[in-house]
């Protein structure tokens, strides 16, 4: 199950200004990149960048993709709205079990300040 079609960033163009105009937040095995969208009342927006160079296998990328997704699905309802996210997946992660893509990306969010409450 993906995300919520209203919280999907699937535009290129969308896409190409929050990688120019958004804020970088490194991790180990993730990059998050955002961007503050103009709508005060628009949902948050998340999009999934995965290079072959974590997997040569389509596979092995797409089920980081899922895990990432539902990672995103749990996090959703404590997300600040009119943000733009794109989480980029780092080379060398394909190892990388859930718990792990969990933890860092909760720090990330946090970090971002993305996540309401903290």
């Amino acid at each position: 199950m993906g995300l919520p079609k209203a919280h999907r960033l699937k535009h290129w163009r969308d896409f190409r200004t929050v990688y120019k105009q958004g804020k970088r937040f490194h991790g180990k095995h993730l990059v998050l990149i955002v961007h503050r969208s103009t709508p005060a009342d628009q949902p948050t927006n998340i999009g999934i960048s995965i290079s072959r160079k974590v997997s040569k296998k389509a596979v092995v990328r797409n089920k980081i993709k899922r895990r990432l997704r539902h990672i995103c699905r749990l996090f959703l309802p404590s997300m600040k709205h009119h943000r733009q996210v794109i989480i980029i997946v780092r080379s060398g992660s394909a190892e990388c079990e859930h718990e792990d893509f969990l933890r860092e990306l909760e720090q990330l969010l946090i970090k971002a300040e993305v996540l309401d409450g903290h």
